[in-house]
Protein backbone atom coordinates (compact mmCIF):
# COMPACT_ATOMS: atom_id res chain seq x y z
CA UNK A 1 0.00 0.00 0.00
CA UNK A 2 1.11 3.64 -0.95
CA UNK A 3 -0.55 5.95 1.43
CA UNK A 4 0.22 5.81 4.69
CA UNK A 5 -2.69 4.01 6.87
CA UNK A 6 -2.11 4.12 10.32
CA UNK A 7 -4.83 1.52 10.98
CA UNK A 8 -2.63 -1.02 8.71
CA UNK A 9 0.64 0.24 9.61
CA UNK A 10 3.30 -0.53 6.42
CA UNK A 11 6.55 -1.51 7.79
CA UNK A 12 9.20 0.37 6.14
CA UNK A 13 12.24 -1.64 6.38
CA UNK A 14 14.27 -0.04 8.90
CA UNK A 15 17.08 -2.14 10.36
CA UNK A 16 16.27 -0.93 14.22
CA UNK A 17 13.28 -1.69 16.04
CA UNK A 18 13.52 1.74 17.58
CA UNK A 19 12.87 3.49 14.45
CA UNK A 20 9.48 1.32 13.99
CA UNK A 21 8.26 2.02 17.46
CA UNK A 22 8.97 5.60 17.21
CA UNK A 23 6.54 5.70 14.03
CA UNK A 24 3.73 3.46 16.09
CA UNK A 25 3.87 5.04 19.44
CA UNK A 26 3.18 8.14 17.91
CA UNK A 27 0.25 7.18 15.94
CA UNK A 28 -1.14 5.31 19.33
CA UNK A 29 -0.68 8.87 20.80
CA UNK A 30 -2.94 10.55 18.45
CA UNK A 31 -5.29 7.86 17.91
CA UNK A 32 -6.01 7.51 21.83
CA UNK A 33 -6.55 11.35 21.56
CA UNK A 34 -8.94 10.95 19.13
CA UNK A 35 -10.34 13.17 16.61
CA UNK A 36 -13.26 14.86 19.09
CA UNK A 37 -9.93 15.85 21.60
CA UNK A 38 -7.71 16.84 18.52
CA UNK A 39 -10.14 19.42 17.18
CA UNK A 40 -11.45 20.83 20.65
CA UNK A 41 -7.66 21.52 21.30
CA UNK A 42 -7.63 23.42 18.12
CA UNK A 43 -10.17 25.57 17.99
CA UNK A 44 -9.34 26.63 21.55
CA UNK A 45 -5.90 27.42 20.16
CA UNK A 46 -4.88 24.79 22.78
CA UNK A 47 -0.62 24.70 22.74
CA UNK A 48 0.47 20.98 21.82
CA UNK A 49 1.68 20.51 25.69
CA UNK A 50 0.39 16.86 25.36
CA UNK A 51 2.02 16.32 22.55
CA UNK A 52 5.27 18.06 23.82
CA UNK A 53 5.40 15.97 26.95
CA UNK A 54 4.86 12.73 24.34
CA UNK A 55 8.12 13.38 22.64
CA UNK A 56 10.05 14.06 26.23
CA UNK A 57 8.69 10.90 27.74
CA UNK A 58 9.82 8.84 24.82
CA UNK A 59 12.93 10.94 23.61
CA UNK A 60 11.41 10.70 19.95
CA UNK A 61 13.11 13.94 19.16
CA UNK A 62 16.34 12.57 20.62
CA UNK A 63 16.76 9.97 18.43
CA UNK A 64 15.79 11.89 14.89
CA UNK A 65 17.35 14.70 15.37
CA UNK A 66 20.63 14.09 16.82
CA UNK A 67 23.72 12.83 13.77
CA UNK A 68 25.89 10.08 14.43
CA UNK A 69 28.36 10.86 17.75
CA UNK A 70 25.86 12.42 20.10
CA UNK A 71 23.03 11.43 21.98
CA UNK A 72 22.84 6.69 22.05
CA UNK A 73 26.06 4.91 20.52
CA UNK A 74 23.22 3.90 17.91
CA UNK A 75 22.33 6.99 16.97
CA UNK A 76 22.49 7.98 13.71
CA UNK A 77 20.73 11.33 11.62
CA UNK A 78 18.11 9.51 8.54
CA UNK A 79 16.54 12.07 6.16
CA UNK A 80 14.40 8.58 5.83
CA UNK A 81 12.63 8.40 9.26
CA UNK A 82 12.28 12.74 9.18
CA UNK A 83 10.15 11.99 6.13
CA UNK A 84 7.97 9.48 7.96
CA UNK A 85 7.84 11.29 10.61
CA UNK A 86 6.71 14.70 9.49
CA UNK A 87 3.93 12.56 7.25
CA UNK A 88 2.40 11.16 10.19
CA UNK A 89 2.44 14.66 12.48
CA UNK A 90 0.78 16.17 9.48
CA UNK A 91 -1.12 13.30 8.92
CA UNK A 92 -2.86 14.32 12.72
CA UNK A 93 -2.79 18.31 12.31
CA UNK A 94 -0.09 20.92 11.32
CA UNK A 95 0.16 21.88 14.96
CA UNK A 96 1.95 19.22 15.73
CA UNK A 97 3.64 19.20 12.70
CA UNK A 98 4.65 22.37 13.07
CA UNK A 99 6.09 21.56 16.62
CA UNK A 100 8.25 19.13 15.26
CA UNK A 101 9.72 21.29 12.19
CA UNK A 102 10.28 24.12 13.79
CA UNK A 103 12.44 22.21 16.57
CA UNK A 104 14.39 20.57 13.97
CA UNK A 105 15.18 23.64 12.17
CA UNK A 106 15.99 25.77 15.73
CA UNK A 107 18.46 22.45 16.84
CA UNK A 108 20.40 22.17 13.35
CA UNK A 109 22.62 25.28 13.41
CA UNK A 110 23.76 24.12 16.34
CA UNK A 111 25.16 20.93 15.06
CA UNK A 112 26.00 22.52 11.70
CA UNK A 113 28.17 24.92 13.76
CA UNK A 114 31.39 24.84 15.51
CA UNK A 115 31.24 24.94 18.84
CA UNK A 116 31.69 21.38 20.28
CA UNK A 117 30.83 22.14 23.88
CA UNK A 118 27.70 24.04 23.04
CA UNK A 119 26.58 21.03 20.58
CA UNK A 120 26.45 18.52 24.07
CA UNK A 121 24.80 20.94 25.97
CA UNK A 122 21.92 21.41 23.62
CA UNK A 123 21.56 17.29 23.58
CA UNK A 124 20.92 17.72 27.57
CA UNK A 125 19.15 20.52 27.11
CA UNK A 126 16.88 18.68 24.43
CA UNK A 127 16.32 15.76 26.97
CA UNK A 128 15.41 18.64 29.42
CA UNK A 129 12.73 20.08 27.20
CA UNK A 130 12.46 18.85 23.17
CA UNK A 131 11.63 22.49 21.86
CA UNK A 132 13.85 24.20 19.64
CA UNK A 133 13.20 27.52 18.08
CA UNK A 134 14.99 28.91 14.68
CA UNK A 135 15.34 32.57 15.30
CA UNK A 136 15.79 34.10 11.60
CA UNK A 137 12.86 36.17 10.36
CA UNK A 138 12.22 39.53 11.55
CA UNK A 139 9.23 42.38 12.11
CA UNK A 140 10.49 45.03 9.61
CA UNK A 141 12.14 43.02 7.01
CA UNK A 142 10.50 39.72 6.69
CA UNK A 143 12.67 37.54 4.16
CA UNK A 144 14.73 40.02 4.06
CA UNK A 145 17.72 38.63 6.43
CA UNK A 146 20.47 40.65 5.14
CA UNK A 147 19.04 43.40 6.79
CA UNK A 148 19.06 41.72 10.58
CA UNK A 149 19.20 44.48 13.24
CA UNK A 150 19.53 41.68 16.08
CA UNK A 151 22.87 42.44 17.02
CA UNK A 152 25.55 41.25 19.72
CA UNK A 153 27.22 44.43 21.30
CA UNK A 154 30.65 43.15 22.88
CA UNK A 155 31.66 44.05 26.58
CA UNK A 156 34.65 44.87 27.95
CA UNK A 157 35.20 41.52 29.86
CA UNK A 158 34.80 39.40 26.45
CA UNK A 159 31.30 38.77 26.55
CA UNK A 160 28.06 40.44 24.18
CA UNK A 161 24.75 41.58 25.25
CA UNK A 162 22.45 40.66 22.79
CA UNK A 163 19.42 43.04 21.80
CA UNK A 164 16.64 42.84 18.77
CA UNK A 165 13.98 41.70 18.12
CA UNK A 166 12.90 38.39 16.19
CA UNK A 167 8.93 38.07 14.54
CA UNK A 168 7.47 34.71 13.39
CA UNK A 169 9.49 32.59 15.02
CA UNK A 170 7.37 29.11 16.17
CA UNK A 171 8.15 27.49 19.82
CA UNK A 172 9.06 30.81 20.75
CA UNK A 173 6.95 30.39 23.80
CA UNK A 174 8.58 27.24 25.66
CA UNK A 175 11.75 26.36 23.27
CA UNK A 176 14.49 26.55 25.86
CA UNK A 177 17.28 26.03 22.64
CA UNK A 178 16.64 29.37 20.29
CA UNK A 179 19.26 29.80 17.71
CA UNK A 180 19.32 33.41 17.02
CA UNK A 181 20.90 34.53 13.74
CA UNK A 182 22.34 38.53 13.82
CA UNK A 183 25.46 40.33 13.60
CA UNK A 184 28.00 41.14 16.08
CA UNK A 185 27.47 45.14 16.31
CA UNK A 186 30.87 46.45 15.58
CA UNK A 187 31.80 44.30 12.83
CA UNK A 188 28.84 43.53 11.06
CA UNK A 189 29.91 40.11 10.71
CA UNK A 190 26.62 37.49 10.71
CA UNK A 191 26.55 35.22 13.80
CA UNK A 192 24.43 32.59 15.16
CA UNK A 193 24.04 32.00 19.28
CA UNK A 194 21.44 30.23 21.69
CA UNK A 195 18.82 31.70 23.70
CA UNK A 196 16.57 30.51 26.27
CA UNK A 197 12.48 31.87 26.05
CA UNK A 198 12.68 31.23 29.89
CA UNK A 199 15.74 33.66 30.58
CA UNK A 200 14.56 37.16 32.37
CA UNK A 201 16.06 39.04 29.52
CA UNK A 202 13.91 37.61 26.77
CA UNK A 203 10.69 38.91 26.44
CA UNK A 204 7.60 37.13 24.93
CA UNK A 205 5.36 39.64 23.39
CA UNK A 206 2.69 37.89 22.08
CA UNK A 207 1.78 35.16 19.16
CA UNK A 208 1.23 36.61 16.16
CA UNK A 209 -1.56 34.29 14.92
CA UNK A 210 -4.34 32.73 16.27
CA UNK A 211 -3.88 28.93 16.45
CA UNK A 212 -2.87 25.77 18.26
CA UNK A 213 1.30 26.72 17.12
CA UNK A 214 2.80 29.47 18.67
CA UNK A 215 4.36 31.77 16.18
CA UNK A 216 6.00 34.65 18.67
CA UNK A 217 7.60 37.72 18.15
CA UNK A 218 10.15 38.03 21.26
CA UNK A 219 12.90 41.23 22.15
CA UNK A 220 15.90 40.41 23.82
CA UNK A 221 16.92 43.20 26.34
CA UNK A 222 20.48 43.08 27.08
CA UNK A 223 20.51 39.27 27.05
CA UNK A 224 23.84 38.00 28.00
CA UNK A 225 25.79 35.96 25.93
CA UNK A 226 29.25 34.14 25.92
CA UNK A 227 31.49 32.63 23.45
CA UNK A 228 29.98 29.16 24.95
CA UNK A 229 26.61 30.31 23.23
CA UNK A 230 27.98 31.43 20.23
CA UNK A 231 27.72 28.24 17.41
CA UNK A 232 29.69 29.98 14.61
CA UNK A 233 29.93 33.38 13.25
CA UNK A 234 31.20 35.08 9.71
CA UNK A 235 30.49 34.03 6.47
CA UNK A 236 29.84 30.01 7.88
CA UNK A 237 27.04 31.49 10.06
CA UNK A 238 25.29 32.48 6.79
CA UNK A 239 25.91 29.32 5.02
CA UNK A 240 24.61 27.29 8.28
CA UNK A 241 21.79 29.68 8.02
CA UNK A 242 20.81 28.75 4.20
CA UNK A 243 21.68 24.68 4.60
CA UNK A 244 19.70 24.59 8.02
CA UNK A 245 16.91 25.63 5.80
CA UNK A 246 18.18 23.16 2.91
CA UNK A 247 17.90 20.50 5.32
CA UNK A 248 14.56 21.31 6.59
CA UNK A 249 12.23 22.54 4.09
CA UNK A 250 11.87 19.06 3.07
CA UNK A 251 9.43 18.34 6.35
CA UNK A 252 7.32 20.82 4.28
CA UNK A 253 6.36 18.50 1.56
CA UNK A 254 6.30 15.41 4.06
CA UNK A 255 3.75 16.94 6.16
CA UNK A 256 1.74 17.80 2.85
CA UNK A 257 1.23 14.85 2.19
CA UNK A 258 0.51 13.26 5.21
CA UNK A 259 -2.26 16.36 5.84
CA UNK A 260 -3.99 15.38 1.82
CA UNK A 261 -3.76 12.00 3.22
CA UNK A 262 -5.98 11.95 5.70
CA UNK A 263 -8.38 14.63 4.16
CA UNK A 264 -8.58 12.03 1.45
CA UNK A 265 -9.73 9.03 3.09
CA UNK A 266 -12.02 11.16 5.07
CA UNK A 267 -13.63 12.25 1.66
CA UNK A 268 -13.50 8.82 0.05
CA UNK A 269 -15.65 7.86 3.26
CA UNK A 270 -18.25 10.10 2.93
CA UNK A 271 -18.91 10.24 -0.58
CA UNK A 272 -18.98 5.98 -0.91
CA UNK A 273 -21.97 6.45 1.62
CA UNK A 274 -23.60 9.75 0.94
CA UNK A 275 -26.67 8.99 -1.08
CA UNK A 276 -27.99 12.32 -3.49
CA UNK A 277 -30.59 11.56 -6.52
CA UNK A 278 -31.04 7.79 -6.17
CA UNK A 279 -27.17 7.41 -6.52
CA UNK A 280 -24.06 7.16 -4.19
CA UNK A 281 -21.70 10.19 -4.53
CA UNK A 282 -18.77 7.98 -5.86
CA UNK A 283 -21.16 6.66 -8.61
CA UNK A 284 -21.59 9.94 -10.46
CA UNK A 285 -19.17 10.28 -13.62
CA UNK A 286 -17.47 13.29 -13.01
CA UNK A 287 -16.42 11.95 -9.04
CA UNK A 288 -15.03 9.63 -10.40
CA UNK A 289 -12.98 11.67 -12.38
CA UNK A 290 -12.36 14.34 -9.72
CA UNK A 291 -11.21 10.79 -7.23
CA UNK A 292 -9.08 9.42 -9.68
CA UNK A 293 -7.21 12.66 -10.55
CA UNK A 294 -6.68 13.48 -7.23
CA UNK A 295 -5.94 10.08 -6.10
CA UNK A 296 -3.30 10.35 -8.90
CA UNK A 297 -1.65 13.70 -7.74
CA UNK A 298 -1.68 12.60 -3.84
CA UNK A 299 0.46 8.93 -5.05
CA UNK A 300 2.49 11.67 -6.83
CA UNK A 301 3.09 13.22 -3.85
CA UNK A 302 4.37 10.41 -2.15
CA UNK A 303 6.35 8.90 -4.82
CA UNK A 304 8.43 12.06 -4.81
CA UNK A 305 8.94 12.47 -1.66
CA UNK A 306 10.08 8.91 -1.25
CA UNK A 307 12.74 9.03 -4.12
CA UNK A 308 13.72 12.82 -3.02
CA UNK A 309 14.82 11.47 0.37
CA UNK A 310 17.28 8.73 -1.47
CA UNK A 311 18.77 11.93 -2.65
CA UNK A 312 18.97 13.72 0.98
CA UNK A 313 20.42 10.31 2.10
CA UNK A 314 22.79 10.09 -0.90
CA UNK A 315 24.13 13.43 -1.03
CA UNK A 316 27.78 14.16 -1.07
CA UNK A 317 30.04 17.07 -2.06
CA UNK A 318 30.52 15.40 -5.22
CA UNK A 319 26.69 14.85 -5.42
CA UNK A 320 24.52 17.73 -5.15
CA UNK A 321 20.86 16.63 -6.96
CA UNK A 322 19.00 17.55 -3.85
CA UNK A 323 19.46 20.73 -4.30
CA UNK A 324 17.17 20.65 -7.26
CA UNK A 325 14.95 17.63 -5.98
CA UNK A 326 14.42 19.41 -2.28
CA UNK A 327 13.16 22.80 -3.34
CA UNK A 328 10.12 20.72 -5.27
CA UNK A 329 9.84 19.37 -2.46
CA UNK A 330 8.87 21.94 -0.43
CA UNK A 331 7.25 24.12 -3.31
CA UNK A 332 5.87 21.57 -6.07
CA UNK A 333 4.45 19.00 -3.61
CA UNK A 334 2.68 21.13 -1.39
CA UNK A 335 0.58 23.09 -4.46
CA UNK A 336 -0.12 19.78 -5.46
CA UNK A 337 -1.79 19.15 -1.85
CA UNK A 338 -3.60 22.36 -2.75
CA UNK A 339 -4.79 20.78 -6.06
CA UNK A 340 -6.28 17.99 -4.35
CA UNK A 341 -8.07 19.81 -1.84
CA UNK A 342 -9.52 21.58 -4.03
CA UNK A 343 -10.84 18.57 -5.74
CA UNK A 344 -11.90 16.91 -3.14
CA UNK A 345 -13.78 19.76 -1.96
CA UNK A 346 -15.82 19.98 -4.87
CA UNK A 347 -16.92 16.63 -4.14
CA UNK A 348 -17.93 16.96 -0.39
CA UNK A 349 -18.89 20.43 -1.20
CA UNK A 350 -20.64 21.79 2.04
CA UNK A 351 -19.37 19.11 4.52
CA UNK A 352 -15.81 20.68 3.82
CA UNK A 353 -17.21 23.65 6.55
CA UNK A 354 -17.68 21.04 8.96
CA UNK A 355 -16.13 21.64 12.37
CA UNK A 356 -15.91 18.23 13.19
CA UNK A 357 -14.49 17.11 10.40
CA UNK A 358 -10.63 16.66 10.25
CA UNK A 359 -10.99 18.17 6.27
CA UNK A 360 -11.90 21.71 7.52
CA UNK A 361 -8.90 22.46 9.77
CA UNK A 362 -6.46 20.97 6.86
CA UNK A 363 -7.71 22.83 4.15
CA UNK A 364 -6.85 25.99 6.15
CA UNK A 365 -3.39 24.82 7.29
CA UNK A 366 -2.41 23.37 4.35
CA UNK A 367 -2.74 27.07 2.57
CA UNK A 368 -0.03 28.13 4.58
CA UNK A 369 2.81 25.31 3.76
CA UNK A 370 3.96 26.59 0.10
CA UNK A 371 4.50 30.14 1.75
CA UNK A 372 6.83 28.63 4.85
CA UNK A 373 10.77 28.76 4.35
CA UNK A 374 10.86 30.94 1.49
CA UNK A 375 8.13 31.88 -0.91
CA UNK A 376 6.96 30.06 -3.87
CA UNK A 377 9.18 32.45 -6.04
CA UNK A 378 12.34 32.39 -4.13
CA UNK A 379 12.30 28.38 -4.79
CA UNK A 380 11.04 28.56 -8.12
CA UNK A 381 14.12 31.00 -8.59
CA UNK A 382 16.46 28.68 -6.93
CA UNK A 383 14.89 25.72 -9.73
CA UNK A 384 15.63 28.08 -12.23
CA UNK A 385 19.00 28.20 -11.75
CA UNK A 386 19.64 24.39 -12.72
CA UNK A 387 17.92 24.09 -15.84
CA UNK A 388 20.50 24.59 -18.25
CA UNK A 389 22.78 21.10 -16.68
CA UNK A 390 19.50 19.25 -16.39
CA UNK A 391 18.79 19.78 -19.68
CA UNK A 392 22.20 20.41 -21.59
CA UNK A 393 24.63 18.99 -19.15
CA UNK A 394 24.06 15.59 -17.87
CA UNK A 395 26.80 13.66 -15.63
CA UNK A 396 27.35 10.13 -14.87
CA UNK A 397 26.17 9.37 -11.30
CA UNK A 398 26.40 6.17 -9.33
CA UNK A 399 22.71 4.14 -9.32
CA UNK A 400 21.23 4.86 -5.78
CA UNK A 401 18.37 2.69 -4.52
CA UNK A 402 15.70 3.15 -1.60
CA UNK A 403 18.43 3.77 1.19
CA UNK A 404 16.23 2.72 4.72
CA UNK A 405 19.25 2.04 6.36
CA UNK A 406 21.00 3.22 9.19
CA UNK A 407 24.01 5.06 7.98
CA UNK A 408 24.84 8.36 8.75
CA UNK A 409 23.79 11.63 6.37
CA UNK A 410 26.83 13.11 6.89
CA UNK A 411 26.44 15.50 4.07
CA UNK A 412 23.38 17.19 5.85
CA UNK A 413 25.93 18.55 8.57
CA UNK A 414 28.46 19.42 6.10
CA UNK A 415 26.86 21.19 3.44
CA UNK A 416 29.52 23.64 3.08
CA UNK A 417 29.73 26.92 1.53
CA UNK A 418 26.60 27.85 -0.12
CA UNK A 419 28.16 28.50 -3.57
CA UNK A 420 28.66 27.00 -7.11
CA UNK A 421 24.75 26.68 -6.82
CA UNK A 422 24.31 27.02 -10.65
CA UNK A 423 27.33 24.42 -11.54
CA UNK A 424 25.25 21.02 -9.90
CA UNK A 425 25.32 18.41 -12.66
CA UNK A 426 22.62 15.67 -12.80
CA UNK A 427 22.15 12.41 -14.07
CA UNK A 428 20.38 12.12 -17.59
CA UNK A 429 16.82 12.34 -17.13
CA UNK A 430 16.25 10.12 -20.41
CA UNK A 431 17.18 7.31 -18.26
CA UNK A 432 14.26 7.10 -16.12
CA UNK A 433 12.26 8.64 -18.90
CA UNK A 434 13.19 5.75 -21.64
CA UNK A 435 12.55 2.90 -19.13
CA UNK A 436 8.76 3.39 -19.93
CA UNK A 437 6.97 2.54 -22.65
CA UNK A 438 3.53 3.50 -21.59
CA UNK A 439 0.98 5.63 -23.69
CA UNK A 440 0.39 8.49 -21.68
CA UNK A 441 4.21 8.95 -20.30
CA UNK A 442 4.97 8.33 -24.83
CA UNK A 443 3.10 11.61 -25.06
CA UNK A 444 5.09 13.50 -21.98
CA UNK A 445 8.40 12.74 -23.64
CA UNK A 446 7.05 14.35 -26.87
CA UNK A 447 6.32 17.41 -24.64
CA UNK A 448 9.84 17.06 -22.90
CA UNK A 449 11.11 17.34 -26.58
CA UNK A 450 9.11 20.08 -27.69
CA UNK A 451 10.14 21.83 -24.54
CA UNK A 452 13.72 21.35 -25.16
CA UNK A 453 13.90 22.31 -28.67
CA UNK A 454 11.80 25.89 -27.12
CA UNK A 455 14.73 25.95 -24.74
CA UNK A 456 17.69 25.83 -27.93
CA UNK A 457 15.20 28.42 -29.83
CA UNK A 458 15.11 30.85 -26.87
CA UNK A 459 18.71 30.34 -26.27
CA UNK A 460 20.89 32.54 -23.84
CA UNK A 461 18.37 35.92 -23.79
CA UNK A 462 15.93 33.01 -21.98
CA UNK A 463 17.96 33.83 -18.46
CA UNK A 464 17.87 37.71 -18.69
CA UNK A 465 14.10 37.24 -19.83
CA UNK A 466 13.35 35.10 -16.82
CA UNK A 467 15.51 37.58 -14.57
CA UNK A 468 13.94 40.55 -15.17
CA UNK A 469 10.43 38.77 -14.85
CA UNK A 470 9.47 36.87 -12.55
CA UNK A 471 6.17 35.97 -13.56
CA UNK A 472 7.62 34.16 -16.93
CA UNK A 473 10.56 32.49 -14.66
CA UNK A 474 7.74 31.17 -12.60
CA UNK A 475 5.90 29.87 -15.79
CA UNK A 476 8.65 28.42 -17.35
CA UNK A 477 9.76 26.93 -14.20
CA UNK A 478 6.49 25.20 -14.14
CA UNK A 479 7.21 23.21 -16.94
CA UNK A 480 11.11 22.60 -15.77
CA UNK A 481 9.52 21.45 -12.25
CA UNK A 482 7.04 18.86 -13.63
CA UNK A 483 9.96 17.18 -15.80
CA UNK A 484 12.65 16.84 -12.71
CA UNK A 485 8.81 15.87 -10.67
CA UNK A 486 7.92 13.17 -13.54
CA UNK A 487 11.45 12.04 -13.75
CA UNK A 488 11.73 11.05 -9.70
CA UNK A 489 7.98 9.40 -9.66
CA UNK A 490 9.27 6.83 -12.40
CA UNK A 491 12.40 6.09 -10.47
CA UNK A 492 10.00 5.67 -7.48
CA UNK A 493 7.05 4.00 -9.40
CA UNK A 494 9.78 1.33 -10.05
CA UNK A 495 10.76 0.72 -6.39
CA UNK A 496 7.99 0.56 -5.22
CA UNK A 497 6.73 -2.08 -8.14
CA UNK A 498 3.88 0.01 -8.82
CA UNK A 499 1.47 -1.20 -11.32
CA UNK A 500 1.44 0.43 -15.08
CA UNK A 501 -1.83 1.18 -15.02
CA UNK A 502 -1.46 3.67 -12.12
CA UNK A 503 1.85 4.49 -13.21
CA UNK A 504 0.51 5.91 -17.18
CA UNK A 505 -2.89 7.44 -14.72
CA UNK A 506 -0.29 9.62 -13.43
CA UNK A 507 1.23 10.42 -16.24
CA UNK A 508 -2.34 11.17 -17.96
CA UNK A 509 -2.47 13.94 -15.42
CA UNK A 510 1.03 15.04 -15.98
CA UNK A 511 -0.04 15.51 -19.34
CA UNK A 512 -2.45 17.89 -19.24
CA UNK A 513 -0.59 19.89 -16.38
CA UNK A 514 2.08 20.25 -18.86
CA UNK A 515 -0.05 21.67 -21.36
CA UNK A 516 -1.83 24.18 -19.15
CA UNK A 517 1.56 24.94 -18.42
CA UNK A 518 2.67 25.95 -21.99
CA UNK A 519 -0.55 27.61 -22.22
CA UNK A 520 0.56 30.04 -19.61
CA UNK A 521 3.99 30.44 -20.88
CA UNK A 522 2.07 31.70 -24.32
CA UNK A 523 0.25 33.92 -22.60
CA UNK A 524 3.22 35.81 -20.85
CA UNK A 525 3.89 39.60 -22.34
CA UNK A 526 7.12 38.69 -21.82
CA UNK A 527 7.61 35.68 -24.12
CA UNK A 528 8.52 36.61 -28.08
CA UNK A 529 6.12 36.13 -30.81
CA UNK A 530 8.82 32.78 -32.08
CA UNK A 531 8.66 31.55 -28.50
CA UNK A 532 5.19 32.38 -28.01
CA UNK A 533 4.52 29.58 -31.34
CA UNK A 534 7.05 26.97 -30.55
CA UNK A 535 5.54 26.63 -27.01
CA UNK A 536 2.02 25.39 -28.36
CA UNK A 537 3.86 22.38 -29.57
CA UNK A 538 4.05 21.65 -25.62
CA UNK A 539 0.03 21.11 -25.76
CA UNK A 540 -0.95 17.64 -26.60
CA UNK A 541 -3.92 15.65 -24.56
CA UNK A 542 -3.63 12.18 -22.79
CA UNK A 543 -4.54 8.86 -24.37
CA UNK A 544 -8.01 8.51 -23.13
CA UNK A 545 -8.44 4.59 -22.59
CA UNK A 546 -11.87 4.01 -20.55
CA UNK A 547 -11.09 0.53 -19.05
CA UNK A 548 -7.47 1.84 -17.64
CA UNK A 549 -9.43 4.19 -16.14
CA UNK A 550 -12.32 2.00 -14.44
CA UNK A 551 -9.04 -0.25 -13.54
CA UNK A 552 -7.14 2.09 -11.45
CA UNK A 553 -10.34 3.79 -9.79
CA UNK A 554 -11.51 0.16 -8.29
CA UNK A 555 -8.15 -1.38 -7.74
CA UNK A 556 -6.49 1.70 -5.81
CA UNK A 557 -9.27 4.10 -4.61
CA UNK A 558 -12.48 2.79 -4.34
CA UNK A 559 -10.56 0.06 -2.46
CA UNK A 560 -9.11 2.65 0.24
CA UNK A 561 -13.24 3.42 1.15
CA UNK A 562 -13.13 2.89 5.09
CA UNK A 563 -9.71 1.76 4.90
CA UNK A 564 -9.44 4.58 7.31
CA UNK A 565 -11.60 6.74 9.82
CA UNK A 566 -9.58 8.35 12.55
CA UNK A 567 -10.58 7.01 16.80
CA UNK A 568 -13.53 9.34 17.82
Amino acid sequence: MLLLNPKNYQDRNYPDERSKEIMLKTIEFFENKGLAKMKEDYYAAEFTDDFTEFIKKEGIFETLFLPKGYGSEEQYYSTYRMYEFSEITGFYGMPYWYTYHVSTLGLDPVFLGDNEELKHRAVETLRQNPLCAFGLSEKEHGADIYSSEMKLYPQEDGTYLARGSKYYIGNGNKASTITVFGKIADTDEYVFFVADSQHEKFELVKNVIHAQNYVSEFILHDYPVTDADITTRGPKAWDDMLNTINICKFNIGSGATGIVTHSFYEALNHAAHRNVYGKFVTDFPHVKRLFLDSFCRLAGMKLFGLRATDYMRAASKEDKRYMLYNPIMKMKVAIQGEEVHEMLWDIIAAKGFEKDNYFSQAVVDLRGFPKLEGTRHVNMALIAKLLPNYFFNPKEHPEIGRITDARNDDHMFDQGPTRGYGKIQFHDYNIAYNSVDLPNVNIFKKQIQAFVEWLMLSGMDLGKQMLNDFDFLLAVGEIFTIVAYGQLIIESAKIENLDDDLLDEIFDVFVRDFSRYALAVNGKPTATPEQKEAILKCIQSPVVDDDKFNRVLEKHVYSLIDAYTMNP
